[in-house]
């Protein structure tokens, strides 16, 4: 290939919009899992201060909720030319295993891709879950 690659896709060949900042007000709050069965996260916490995202998870304990801290998150637009927030990542590492989350906000929803991996010598098996969220709204 004797040219420098300028785009991956068509919808990225786009004029860069600078210096706006993506609107982040679509994640604030307290999502809980829309499973009330489930076995690993029950919910998030997600705020914003001074243009950044930050989320708190909350996973399932044998005693109660495992607090696993609060960590910053990569947001992405829909598009290279939207300015809304619709997705993030981040990663949690916690020495033995790390947790990396890509959540996409869909119709009012959270959907959280979980990517489970173990790092110490326990031979469990890396793994993958999907699960949706929903906003709590403190009406009832």
């Amino acid at each position: 290939m004797d040219k420098e690659m300028q785009f991956m896709q068509i919808c990225d060949r786009v004029e860069a919009i600078a210096g706006a900042p993506i609107d982040l007000s679509a994640f604030p709050g307290a999502w809980l899992n829309s499973n009330p069965d489930t076995r690993g996260i029950a919910r998030l916490s997600m705020t914003v201060a001074n243009g950044s995202l930050s989320v708190q998870v909350f996973g399932i304990g044998p005693n109660g909720l495992i607090d696993w801290g609060e960590i910053g998150a990569s947001v992405f637009t829909s598009s290279p030319v939207s300015r809304v927030g619709a997705g993030f990542t981040c990663r949690f590492d916690f020495g033995f295993a790390e947790a990396r989350l890509q959540g996409m906000l869909m119709k009012g929803l959270l959907v959280l891709g979980q990517l489970h991996s173990f790092k110490d010598d326990s031979r469990r098996l890396n793994y993958f879950i999907r699960e949706y969220f929903g906003l709590a709204h403190g009406r009832y």
